[in-house]
């Protein structure tokens, strides 16, 4: 949700209707934030793809994904992979066993457990991450 000192808003829609919201309060904010968009739309794409079970077709960047990386002479490179692993005993939810998963993002590496319900199920439990 935008605050009192946002002066910049983007709002992107998927064509699944995962909606993007992107708030910055000057220009180098904006920019930094396209750039992670850009960076950060296989990740979109591939969690896509693993919710419907693969039934999403093959990764590509679209034309405006790239339009946005060459505004400002940046060049997309794909994230790493995101491996899992069935948790052990003890890393469950109301909803069973938690999937532990790992990722590189624009800010780093990143590590956690994973409710196993659906994203966007409304009583999907908490990310437990890992620091």
């Amino acid at each position: 949700m935008a605050t009192e000192g946002t002066k910049f808003q983007v709002n992107y829609k998927l064509a699944d209707g995962t909606l993007i919201n992107l708030y910055a309060s000057d220009v180098r904010e904006l920019e930094a934030g396209l750039a992670d968009i850009a960076m950060n739309a296989l990740n979109i794409i591939t969690t896509g793809r693993e919710l419907s079970q693969g039934s999403v077709a093959p990764a590509t960047v679209s034309p405006a994904v790239s339009a946005i990386a060459a505004q400002f002479k940046g060049e997309y490179t794909a994230p790493a992979p995101v491996t899992s692993a069935p948790a052990p005993a003890g890393n469950s939810c109301k909803h069973g066993p938690m999937t532990y998963k790992t990722g590189v993002s624009a800010k780093g590496p990143w590590q956690g457990w994973m409710c196993s319900t659906p994203k966007g199920a409304p009583d999907k439990c908490d990310t437990i991450w890992v620091r």
